[in-house]
């Protein structure tokens, strides 16, 4: 099993550890990515109005926006990618389909080609 990492983050300003599964790495853009978040609210002048309770729950749900659209963008990604895997699985059974009568055909014409050929020679 995978070693838990705790690592020492700065979010909005204030040293905070994070703990998980993840690499350092993932902590910290994790880390990263929330401050981004709070920067991008603070923009706002209403935001900065706001109570630190108020602010909190519109960063979640700001954040949570994110996550349902990215969601949907990977779900969609997802059903693309089956849909083709689909359409490929039919054009390559189109295709051995396509050169089993190939075959057929060809049997099919050597086989009147002899006939012919025996007509001829009598």
């Amino acid at each position: 099993m995978a070693e838990k990492n705790a690592v020492k983050v700065m979010i909005d300003g204030k040293i905070v550890t994070l703990g998980g599964y993840e690499s350092e790495e993932y902590l910290q853009r994790v880390a990263n990515y929330i401050n981004h978040k709070i920067t991008e609210m603070e923009q706002a002048t209403m935001y900065r109005r706001m109570s630190p309770e108020t602010r909190s729950t519109l960063l979640a749900l700001n954040i949570a926006d994110d996550y349902f659209k990215a969601k949907i963008q990977a779900d969609s990604t997802e059903q693309e990618i089956e849909d083709k895997d689909k359409e490929s699985y039919n054009i390559r059974q189109d295709l051995v389909a396509a050169q089993m009568e190939i075959e057929r055909l060809k049997k099919e014409l050597e086989q009147k080609e002899q006939k012919e050929q025996g007509r001829h020679r009598r």
